[in-house]
C-alpha cells in the first residue's frame, strides 16, 4: 500500500492531531534508518510501519485513561507500542509517565536516542526484568510481541504490584492462548478484535489470580 494512504488511513482511525503525525514521520525515519544495523522490525513491514505498526500501537490508547499516572511497555524493542503511545498520550494531553523497558543493550540504546529526539519526557529502562529482584511498578503494564501469554502472566503475578490493568496484544495463537491460561488464572479480562488484523486480539486484563 502506497505510503501516502498508509499515513491516511492511519490519521483517519486515531485521529490525532497534524503535529502527531509529524512527529511519527520523524519516528519512522529514525527507525529505517537504525533498522539497517539493528533487527527491531522485519524486513517485510519495513514497508507498512503507519499500518503494522504504529495503528497497531496506537489503538490501545483507548484502554488508557488521563488518570493513569504510569504506562510500562514490557521489552519495548523497537518502541511499539510504548512510543507510540507516549506521542499519543501527548496529544490528548494526558500526563501519562511512561516507561520503557528493554533487555537488549543496542536496542535500549536505539530507544535512548529515539526518545530524546521525539518524547524527552519517556523513561528507557535497560533491565531483563525476567532477573531483576525489584517488583515491577505502574498503573497500566503493556506488552506487544514479547513472550507468550503464560509467560507475561506468571511475570506480573511474580513480580508487578499495585496495578489496574495489563494490555497484550495476542496473535494467530490467542484464542488457544487464552483458554489455556483460563485453566490456570482467574482473571477478569475484556477483549478485541484488533483494527489490523482480524486473526489478532488485545487482552485487557482487570484482575489476576491463581486458581
Amino acid at each position: 500500500m502506497d505510503k501516502t494512504i498508509q499515513i491516511d488511513t492511519f490519521y483517519r482511525l486515531s485521529q490525532v492531531s497534524r503535529e502527531t503525525i509529524t512527529s511519527l514521520k520523524k519516528y519512522e525515519e529514525i527507525l529505517v534508518k537504525a533498522n539497517k544495523n539493528l533487527n527491531l522490525i522485519g524486513k517485510s513491514t519495513i514497508n507498512q510501519i503507519w499500518l503494522r505498526h504504529f495503528l497497531d500501537s496506537v489503538q490501545v490508547i483507548d484502554f488508557v485513561d488521563k488518570n493513569d499516572k504510569s504506562l510500562v511497555d514490557l521489552g519495548s524493542g523497537a518502541g511499539f507500542p510504548g512510543v507510540v503511545l507516549a506521542i499519543a498520550a501527548k496529544d490528548r494531553k494526558f500526563n501519562t509517565k511512561i516507561k520503557l523497558i528493554e533487555k537488549s543493550i543496542k536496542k535500549a540504546k536505539f530507544l535512548k536516542e529515539l526518545v530524546n529526539n521525539i518524547c524527552p519526557e519517556v523513561e528507557v529502562i535497560n533491565e531483563n526484568v525476567f532477573v531483576n529482584s525489584k517488583k515491577l511498578s505502574g498503573d497500566i503494564f503493556v506488552a506487544r510481541a514479547f513472550k507468550p501469554l503464560k509467560k507475561i502472566l506468571e511475570l506480573m503475578h511474580n513480580s508487578a504490584e499495585n496495578w489496574k490493568k495489563i494490555i497484550i496484544f495476542l496473535g494467530k495463537t490467542g484464542k488457544n492462548e487464552l483458554h489455556q491460561a483460563s485453566k490456570i488464572w482467574d482473571m477478569e479480562y475484556k477483549q478485541r478484535i484488533s483494527v489490523t488484523s482480524n486473526d489478532s486480539l488485545i487482552l485487557e486484563i482487570s484482575k489476576l489470580k491463581k486458581k
